[in-house]
């Protein structure tokens, strides 16, 4: 057994294989019955931007979070970095900055079919669940890793493994009974300055986490049915 504590310590290691633990064997039946009722549950989920102040327990979010951690990842390096902001005066700062950029969005750099696109979704410039929701999440992609000696490494299909491990949290935070939204103010290079997070991790997502404010309504929409997503040959 290898006695790594971190990923980087397995770099240049010979590979260490183990038996496959936590495997259940389940029936076809089983397992399409598992498989409707999850993605029935995932049907259920909506992006929401009216929020109640109402608290989560930090361990919900503690849970979740392993839950992302979990993730698949480029060479297993993880490239993921969260941080968790429930301070009411660093809320209210990520909302002064992330409303700046995104009236100049608005105002200035959209093109109009962007903007047609949103249209259906009734957003603005206007952000007021950034301070409402007790649970701003702020993701990063970072470029490079470093080992527990201090070591730069370079972590591989950053882009592409963080949006897994999003995938994951907002899976993680819709079962536990909470909703979300995915916040792109662009550019985000504010949440960095103000979370003291070094450049070379990016912002990718402002998660936004909690409970629906009581009369919170959501935009009628549409997904596109199976058919149009998939095939199969």
């Amino acid at each position: 057994m290898t006695t790594a504590s971190d990923p980087t310590d397995l770099i240049g290691r010979a590979p260490v294989f183990e038996p496959l633990a936590g495997h259940v064997e389940r029936t076809p039946d089983a397992l399409c019955e598992r498989a409707r009722a999850f993605a029935d549950e995932l049907a259920r989920r909506r992006t929401v931007r009216e929020f109640s102040d109402r608290p989560v327990p930090r361990e919900v979010i503690e849970h979740c979070l392993r839950a992302a951690g979990g993730a698949p990842s480029g060479a297993n390096l993880q490239p993921w970095y969260f941080v968790v902001v429930t301070d009411p005066t660093i809320k209210r700062t990520i909302r002064v900055e992330a409303e700046r950029e995104e009236r100049e969005f608005y105002e200035r750099r959209a093109p109009r079919e962007w903007l047609e696109a949103l249209a259906p979704l009734g957003t603005d410039a206007d952000k007021p669940f950034l301070e409402t929701a007790p649970v701003l999440i702020a993701i990063f992609a970072r470029k490079h890793g470093e080992t527990p000696s201090g070591t730069r490494v370079k972590n591989y299909y950053v882009t592409e493994s963080v949006g897994i491990a999003t995938g994951f949290l907002i899976a993680a935070l819709h079962h536990a009974g909470l909703v979300t939204l995915t916040h792109t103010p662009s550019p985000m290079g504010f949440l960095n300055e103000i979370l003291g997070v070094e450049s070379d991790a990016k912002p990718a997502i402002l998660l936004v986490v909690g409970h629906p404010a009581p009369d919170c309504k959501v935009p009628v929409i549409v997904k596109k049915p199976l058919e149009r997503i998939a095939r199969f040959l």
